[in-house]
């Protein structure tokens, strides 16, 4: 039968004795301990001197990494929790909202696209409203939400301005990108989608002192944020309009856009000087450059009309960008081109998508 634990062999016990000696001996020798102090510093060595392009693609891989755990692939991205705006206040509006959302669709944007408008419509709209909602619902596969508009003071203007704040209230989505209808997109914002969590972010107006512009707003829907602006709307003063609302509620807390990209002015091509809108006196302006990467761009030439309202020549030679002469004589016109531009392409698109050009 096989021997018993007691009963094996002599010699055995003390060979392995000696043996596991002998191993704690070298474990806890200096010559072995240095030996792994070694191999952990050339290891750390071997980390801390690898290639820039390898220590880059591992900063990538990491980022890559959170940006999937934080907002999901864009595969895995559900578009129709995000939205890009318009809010119709008249019918004299309509068309400038249609001709956004064209270039939207065109552009090939993935969010959903929604339009406010006011909700009497549905019972006191026109033949020619019914057309454009139709149009915008049936081609431009925009949804439309009837809502109450805000008006307070006499001046509808800039009153009727309020009814962006109903944003907040589009609690179907949870992002909206606000955009007015007095401007032009040029390219695609869905990355605007992506950012950190925010109640709202806004460029800055760079042509004022430290304040948040309105004409383009990132919003996160919520009760809680509808209710403060509800209270803020409760206690304006008479001068407040949607600009100064919005900087009392967010203009210490509202992540900010970069104004180049997404809140360029036409009027920045008619300018001097450019120190605002560059953020510094050194840089040469290019509008070549600054057209490559605005995309979306405010119509703001005040007191030279709309592009929706007829101009006269006088009126748009008086009013148009200057030619500059260069150190080698050739006359610069780039300003007034594209300036130029922006006014045309809108009235065309006015023509093409709604079959009119001015009110």
């Amino acid at each position: 039968m096989l021997p018993r634990n007691n009963e094996l062999k002599p010699g055995r016990s003390s060979a392995t004795g000696q043996l596991l000696q002998s191993t704690r001996r070298l474990f806890y020798s200096k010559a072995f301990s240095r030996t792994v102090l070694l191999v952990i510093i050339l290891l750390l060595l071997a980390d801390l001197y690898r290639s820039p392009q390898h220590r880059l693609q591992g900063l990538k891989t990491s980022a890559s990494s959170y940006e999937s755990n934080e907002h999901g692939s864009a595969a895995e991205k559900d578009w129709s929790q995000y939205a890009y705006c318009q809010y119709v206040t008249a019918e004299a509006h309509l068309c400038n909202s249609l001709v956004m959302f064209e270039s939207l669709s065109r552009l090939g944007v993935k969010a959903d696209k929604l339009m406010l408008f006011p909700e009497q419509w549905l019972t006191k709209n026109t033949t020619e409203i019914n057309r454009q909602l139709s149009k915008a619902r049936d081609e431009y596969n925009v949804k439309l939400q009837p809502v109450h508009l805000f008006h307070f003071g006499k001046e509808k203007t800039w009153a009727d301005g309020f009814t962006k704040f109903l944003a907040w209230n589009q609690t179907d989505y949870k992002r909206v990108l606000v955009l007015d209808s007095d401007a032009t997109v040029l390219q695609p914002m869905d990355e605007l989608f992506d950012l950190p969590s925010a109640p709202a972010a806004i460029p800055r107006a760079y042509w004022l002192e430290s304040q948040l512009t309105g004409q383009l707003l990132l919003v996160e829907p919520s009760e809680l944020e509808f209710k403060r602006i509800q209270e803020a709307l409760e206690q304006r003063q008479a001068n407040d309009y949607d600009m100064e609302i919005i900087n009392i509620l967010y203009k210490d807390s509202a992540l900010t856009l970069p104004h180049r990209a997404y809140d360029l002015l036409t009027g920045e091509f008619k300018a001097e000087e450019h120190h605002k809108f560059l953020g510094n006196e050194m840089e040469v302006w290019d509008p070549d450059k600054v057209l490559a990467k605005a995309k979306f761009v405010h119509f703001s030439d005040w007191p030279y009309p709309k592009p929706w309202v007829a101009a006269s020549r006088s009126q748009t030679e008086q009013i148009q960008p200057k030619c500059h002469v260069l150190e080698n004589g050739d006359e610069d016109c780039r300003d007034r081109e594209i300036w130029l531009w922006f006014y045309n392409d809108f009235q065309e698109s006015r023509q093409r998508v709604c079959g009119f050009l001015q009110v």
